[in-house]
């Protein structure tokens, strides 16, 4: 039986979308990916995170919402709540997570990486 090599994993690539002062803690941000994502960063306590920026309740842009202290965004337009590091739904009437993005930062700038699978 003949193996073939399999190519290693394409690496992952981060883009700027915004300086981190754009962001201050306790609000949020929408910004759009070069592949056409909108995504809502959230400084969370001086931590950035990003999310799909629309709710699955209703598709509402999350960044319309509120940043509420214990890290939960609050979609304006029916109340469901998302978690802002997981994503994870933590009140209805939304009940599907959003997708979540992996981020980082250099040198005051956020960067942030395709959607995690």
């Amino acid at each position: 039986m003949r193996r073939t090599a399999s190519a290693p994993p394409d690496p992952v690539t981060f883009v700027r979308v915004a300086a981190v002062s754009d962001v201050p803690p306790g609000t949020l941000l929408s910004v759009r990916l070069p592949d056409g994502d909108q995504v809502v960063l959230a400084n969370d306590g001086g931590t950035v995170h990003a999310l799909r920026d629309r709710c699955s309740h209703e598709e509402y842009a999350l960044s319309a919402g509120e940043l509420l202290p214990d890290g939960s965004i609050e979609c304006v337009w029916h109340g469901a709540r998302f978690d802002c590091r997981t994503g994870e739904a933590r009140r209805g009437p939304a009940f599907e997570d959003v997708a979540t993005y992996a981020v980082r930062i250099e040198g005051g700038a956020v960067l942030v990486a395709p959607r995690r699978r």
